[in-house]
């Protein structure tokens, strides 16, 4: 879980970046690159997809980066611009069959294959998701963010946070449990 917060040097940083050293672009982005990543392999399913959408967000950031209002949050500028990333590789790529297992490193082979299972169920299940509902369950969940964070990041009422994600809650249990809403 990364828990994501504003360093207070970081209005000084992006004075540095704009002012010409680009080493201070790096210094930063370091305490939010996990979260971000995580949040681009949670939206599209695929490690490699992830760096290069990554990667573009990262160019992008960089060349807007007069844009950034130094009054919010950069992890909340940061993720905006990942997110729009992302949903755009979403629209504009051609569907997969199946999103790679990934392995895990520890216990027996019949624990190492039903964690790497489990896995693969809950990427699908977010994958089945709305982008609203992926992005409220990446940030609560894989993220660690509050209702309230959440909402700052997102630009939502945090009432609209707790009904998206009770929402999406329920679609995945429905989707990995097989809930019904039904009564």
């Amino acid at each position: 879980m990364y828990l994501v917060k504003q360093k207070p040097d970081e209005p000084a940083l992006v004075a540095r970046v704009l002012q010409g050293d680009t080493a201070a672009f790096e210094e930063l982005l370091k305490p939010h690159e996990a979260a971000l990543f995580t949040l681009a392999c949670r939206m599209l399913g695929d490690r490699e997809e992830a760096r290069d959408a990554l990667q573009s967000a990262l160019l992008r950031a960089y060349q807007h980066l007069a844009q950034f209002n130094p009054a919010h949050r950069f992890f909340s500028w940061m993720y905006r611009i990942v997110m729009n990333e992302c949903l755009n590789r979403r629209r504009d790529r051609v569907p997969e069959d199946e999103l790679p297992p990934t392995l895990a490193a520890s216990g027996t082979p019949f624990e190492a294959a039903a964690a790497s299972e489990r896995a693969a169920q809950v990427r699908a299940a977010l994958q089945r998701l709305s982008p609203e509902h992926r992005a409220v369950v990446t940030l609560r969940h894989f993220g660690g963010l509050s209702y309230d964070e959440i909402a700052d990041t997102l630009g939502i009422p945090a009432k609209t946070v707790k009904s998206r994600l009770y929402s999406a809650r329920q679609r995945l249990g429905e989707l990995l449990l097989g809930w019904s809403t039904e009564s």
